[in-house]
């Protein structure tokens, strides 16, 4: 079987995402399972790579089909777009609109067979905006970019996997979107995924909105009942060993202790907080109903720290082995 070719985007070039793949292709198990191809800017690699203290070289590639996986070098297909006295750990347009583009050319190098799967670096949302980029996040670019009318964000860590019913809107906006319809196929999208990753019947638990799943009508306004219940329901009769809604604290406490292989957040925080709390180091956020594969970092730029070498890049090669799992397992050399 030969390694899927994965396209590896830089991310924000002032945030950390150069210093983490530098950190990452370091690693001989990133190499030895994958032929990864960053797309992004060589200069800011060796940048990075001179920060991070890597002797890796940095090949500077205008085409994807120049790469040379067996060279020892990171191939980089070079878009040459980040100034060269970008600071890091500052918000700018140049960097979102390199971002932005970084994103583009990968789907494009996949959308032409020349890699199997994209695994995203962290963008900044402020300065993708900034560029004119409204996308509230990846998420939603590569949607946009693939034509895909509705995608489901995964997050998953050693003990727990988390798809959510919204993402990157407010709260109470999350509440009005909610609905049946909506529920059920975030259930299935992430069915799927179990099935594919050869969970046979996924035990599958599905969060309430309110404290205590309402307490029967105590707590708001029937939600549970309203928005919830019936997309379960519908899921049950397709013979899914789907439950709830649950109360959010204790579902997440039983899938963590293995009840449960995946569970249906209604909103962004009621999914991300206990992934988070795991550590940020293991968790991976893939994007399931793409016609692409994508996985990514489940942590943002870090301005912070960028640029001081200290970045932690085990996210990172967690994402890189999710995305060689999902990858198709036959391909043309």
């Amino acid at each position: 079987m030969t390694r899927p070719t994965l396209a590896i985007t830089m991310g924000d070039p002032a945030g950390i995402g150069p210093e983490i793949i530098m950190k990452a292709l370091g690693h001989a198990e990133v190499q030895a399972t994958c032929r990864p191809l960053v797309v992004g800017d060589a200069e800011r690699l060796r940048q990075a790579g001179r920060i991070v203290g890597s002797d890796l070289a940095v090949a500077s590639l205008s085409a994807a089909g120049e790469a040379d996986f067996e060279s020892g070098a990171v191939q980089c297909l070079d878009l040459k777009v980040v100034p060269a006295d970008l600071p890091f750990g500052q918000v700018s347009p140049a960097a979102g609109e390199a971002a932005y583009r970084y994103i583009e050319k990968a789907v494009a190098v996949v959308q032409a067979g020349q890699a199997q799967g994209i695994c995203t670096a962290p963008l900044s949302k402020e300065a993708l905006h900034a560029a004119g980029h409204r996308y509230p996040g990846h998420t939603e670019l590569l949607a946009h970019l693939t034509g895909t009318p509705e995608v489901s964000m995964m997050l998953v860590s050693p003990k727990l996997r988390v798809i959510h019913v919204t993402t990157h809107i407010g709260l109470i906006d999350a509440i009005a979107k909610i609905e049946p319809g909506l529920v059920e196929r975030v259930i299935a999208r992430g069915h799927a995924v179990l099935v594919k990753a050869g969970i046979a019947d996924p035990k599958i638990g599905v969060c309430a909105i309110n404290p205590h799943a309402g307490e029967n009508g105590l707590f708001g306004r029937g939600e549970e009942a309203e928005k919830i219940a019936p997309a379960i329901a519908a899921c049950q009769a397709k013979g899914w060993d789907v439950r709830g809604p649950l109360p959010a604290d204790t579902l997440f406490f039983l899938a963590g202790r293995g009840d449960y292989d995946m569970v249906v957040a209604m909103y962004h925080d009621q999914g991300h907080g206990p992934i988070k709390v795991l550590g940020l180091e293991a968790g991976v956020n893939i994007t399931v109903g793409l016609p692409v594969i994508r996985t990514s970092v489940d942590h943002g730029t870090a301005f912070d720290i960028a640029g001081k070498g200290i970045a932690d890049e085990r996210s990172l090669i967690e994402a890189l082995r999710q995305a060689v799992d999902l990858a198709p397992k036959s391909i043309a050399a």
